[in-house]
């Protein structure tokens, strides 16, 4: 599966730990649990369970500020912050 743009509706922490609430998916928001989570060179990323899915990956892309979901797992070459 590849990556789908998505909205999320989060918080970023003072300490700058992120919060997600929520995403939009699918034409409808869903809430969602949230795991760990970690910044790298390819954007900052937290791990969900989305109620109609599993495990998910969630990834705010530097370049162009737009929030990605794929599979749990993918691209977990990263460090965890």
């Amino acid at each position: 599966m590849s990556a789908i743009r998505i909205g999320v509706d989060c918080q970023f922490e003072a300490d700058g730990t992120l919060r997600v609430r929520r995403i939009f998916a699918g034409g409808r928001w869903l809430a969602v649990e949230q795991g760990r989570q970690w910044q790298d060179h390819l954007g900052r990323h937290a791990l969900i369970i989305h109620p109609e899915g599993g495990a998910r990956q969630i990834r705010l892309r530097p370049d162009t500020m737009t929030w990605e979901m794929r599979p749990a797992g993918a691209g977990r070459e990263t460090q965890l912050v």
